[in-house]
């Protein structure tokens, strides 16, 4: 059983994180509602100040999603 005052860091954390980044928080909005299915090609790019962007992508497979819904069932509770 999870711990509630975990959860609620946790939370308190989400927030935080939405507060400091909407514009990402909106991505994520608009692209989970519909659905990421198996397949999905998922790219991200980080570029730290004064280096070169490093980009890396990975394709949806079935365990992540499994793994999401069991962080959704989570977030739930």
């Amino acid at each position: 059983m999870i711990n509630p005052a975990s959860i609620m860091k946790i939370m308190n954390a989400k927030n935080k994180f939405t507060a400091n980044h909407p514009k990402f928080a909106a991505f994520l909005n608009a692209v989970f509602p519909t659905g990421i299915t198996e397949g999905t090609i998922i790219e991200i790019t980080v570029t730290k100040p004064g280096e070169e962007p490093i980009t890396t992508n990975m394709k949806v497979q079935q365990s992540d999603l499994e793994l999401l819904q069991e962080l959704q069932d989570i977030a739930k509770m």
